[in-house]
């Protein structure tokens, strides 16, 4: 059973080691229609903590050339928001760690002058002019500006088991650990993004919510989720179900383990869980991910003993993002993390040879990166 809340793995778990070469996320992504028009639009959401023991009042930047000579790790939170599409935007707004208030229990809760979010809502502005981006590298990101304030449930998980979103013991901890305690999750509020308002519901929100906290990222990077579902069965979309994809190479300690994913497909209230981390479920996973000239494809196949699922998302380069993140070391390891939520595909699901229903899936959240050289770039 993996549709298991757990909101203890939501929270802050920045402390001891990792409270010095550690990073915490909480990500949110969904979907909103513009209040004149009714145009859909996807958005996302991202609280980003990195070393708060190394923690002062202003934001401490990885890729200053000075920091990276005097050998000083990045240290802040990170706020970071936008949109995908054609004008695509990623917006980071910097906190120094002397000034973030942290609720290190749970429930969690994080908050920095008027960026705040916790388990059930968010709300924050971003704004950086051109002339900031362009002067600031260190910022990673674009111009451009956002509002949002937003309630948040989570109605599915996906706790993806005690080994792979928290460690068994210190010596053989992975270096990212992952907890989706929203998977499928319902959104309700407004965004205004870049001078435009968009109205968030329920209904239409295809909200996702989930968290990776560790010491590195994975390489290759690979992320596919949706609740917008329609089965090629009925015809009818489906209500009560959501597909959540994520892993690639992770690691314990130096031990790298290839084409590794965590997998679970929740269909209208039954489980099907393709997991490598439950290694008596006998998990088998092939996948291909491709960046075409004009798309990011992934083809993934996973199989137990009784079921099959094969999973093969498109998505636009036009609607997507690079996405920026530096490691708790300083380092900027990935300078071609594509990162959308506009993705579409299908999901076959069989049992045995049998199919047990093709659905089309919209709104795909998705991600797929692999390091480059180890590398000091931020454009």
């Amino acid at each position: 059973m993996f549709n298991e809340s757990d909101i203890a793995r939501d929270a802050f778990m920045l402390k001891g080691e990792l409270s010095q070469q550690g990073y915490d996320w909480w990500w949110h992504s969904f979907t909103g229609h513009a209040e004149d028009t009714g145009e859909e639009k996807s958005f996302f959401v991202e609280f980003f903590t990195c070393n708060p023991a190394l923690g002062e009042e202003e934001p401490v930047y990885g890729q200053l050339p000075q920091n990276q000579a005097e050998d000083r790790r990045p240290s802040y939170l990170m706020v970071k928001a936008g949109a995908w599409g054609e004008d695509a935007a990623q917006l980071h707004r910097f906190f120094g760690w002397q000034k973030v208030k942290v609720g290190e229990g749970v429930p969690f809760r994080i908050g920095c002058e008027d960026c705040y979010l916790d388990e059930i809502s968010t709300h924050g502005h971003i704004l950086v002019s051109k002339e900031e981006a362009q002067e600031h590298p260190e910022y990673m990101c674009d111009a451009g500006e956002i509002s949002w304030d937003l309630k948040i449930q989570k109605e599915i998980a996906y706790n993806v088991g005690f080994g792979a979103s928290k460690p068994l013991r210190d010596s053989e901890a992975f270096e990212m650990y992952w907890h989706a305690e929203g998977m499928k999750s319902a959104f309700a509020g407004e965004v205004i993004y870049q001078g435009r308002k968009y109205v968030v519901i329920p209904e239409t929100s295809y909200g996702y919510a989930d968290k990776n906290w560790g010491k590195d990222f994975t390489s290759p990077w690979v992320w596919l989720s949706s609740n917008h579902l329609v089965s090629q069965k009925t015809g009818k979309e489906l209500k009560n179900s959501v597909f959540d994809i994520g892993g690639g190479r992770p690691k314990i300690g130096h031990l790298a383990l290839e084409n590794k994913l965590l997998s679970a497909f929740y269909y209208e209230g039954k489980e099907y869980e393709f997991n490598f981390s439950k290694f008596w479920m006998l998990p088998k996973t092939k996948f291909h991910c491709e960046e075409t000239e004009t798309q990011i494809l992934w083809h993934v196949e996973q199989e137990t003993p009784i079921h099959r699922m094969v999973t093969d998302i498109a998505c636009m380069k036009k609607d997507m993002l690079l996405v920026n993140y530096e490691a708790p070391d300083g380092t900027k390891r990935h300078n071609r993390l594509w990162n959308g939520g506009n993705g579409t595909g299908t999901v076959k699901l069989y049992e045995g040879n049998e199919l047990i229903d093709e659905v089309l899936a919209y709104n795909v959240g998705c991600e797929y990166g692999e390091y480059c050289e180890a590398s000091q770039k931020v454009r």
